[in-house]
């Protein structure tokens, strides 16, 4: 039998939780509420949830600053957030992203368009990353290995490239800052944006501009 994946739900308008939880809950879901940040921040010592759907704009800790904290804690690193947000300026997107969301959907919320997205989000999550190889549509990547396979052929990628791929490729659809991305790849060395975009133009030089997308003024994305 397969395991329920648990939901945590944080806004502070009642009909939206009451809304929210209605239709997670008739797809199956395992859901529990928080009205504020910090109450949801509480939460998380006994319920450790796969997703966290998060308002933004809430009162005393908005949804920004309540994702910056999740993110902070390694303990936490699995789950998965998606914003909820009344606002369709960019500034929601860009600042939810930098925060560490995994996406957004805008208010108001269709009930089957939220159903799909959280769906899809989940589904990435479970994109096979076993004894470290991931494969996605026509890419195959074996980090042990050190092989990486496009339509079947083999593809010669150096090691900062190489990485920098599986990097991007174990989260589907999530936006890496460059911050991310560089106390990642580059750990301890000093780099600039300048390094990683080039090593993004020469990965792209092998597996096509398809994949990997930029996020402007953010960092990239593997795109399903």
């Amino acid at each position: 039998m397969a395991e329920t994946n648990k939901i945590l739900l944080v806004d502070d308008e009642k009909d939206i939780l009451e809304f929210l939880s209605y239709n997670l809950k008739k797809e199956g879901f395992e859901i529990d509420t928080a009205n504020n940040g910090k109450t949801a921040l509480n939460k998380l010592s006994t319920f450790i949830p796969d997703l966290i759907i998060l308002d933004v704009m809430m009162p005393e800790m908005d949804g920004i600053e309540v994702c910056e904290k999740i993110r902070e804690n390694e303990q936490y690193d699995d789950i998965l957030i998606i914003f909820l947000t009344a606002r369709s300026e960019d500034y929601s997107e860009l600042a939810g992203f930098s925060a560490g969301a995994d996406d957004y959907i805008t208010k108001p919320i269709k009930p089957k368009l939220l159903v799909s997205r959280v769906n899809a989000i989940l589904k990435r999550k479970r994109k096979s990353i076993d004894n470290n190889s991931i494969k996605i549509g026509e890419i195959s990547i074996d980090k042990t290995n050190h092989i990486l396979l496009y339509s079947n052929k083999e593809i010669h990628l150096a090691r900062k490239e190489f990485n920098l791929l599986y990097y991007l490729m174990t989260v589907p659809g999530k936006v890496f800052t460059r911050e991310e991305i560089i106390s990642t790849i580059w750990k301890d060395t000093v780099v600039g944006d300048r390094t990683i975009d080039v090593h993004i133009r020469k990965i792209r030089e092998k597996i096509g501009s398809n994949h990997i997308k930029t996020i402007k003024g953010i960092g990239y994305k593997f795109d399903i």
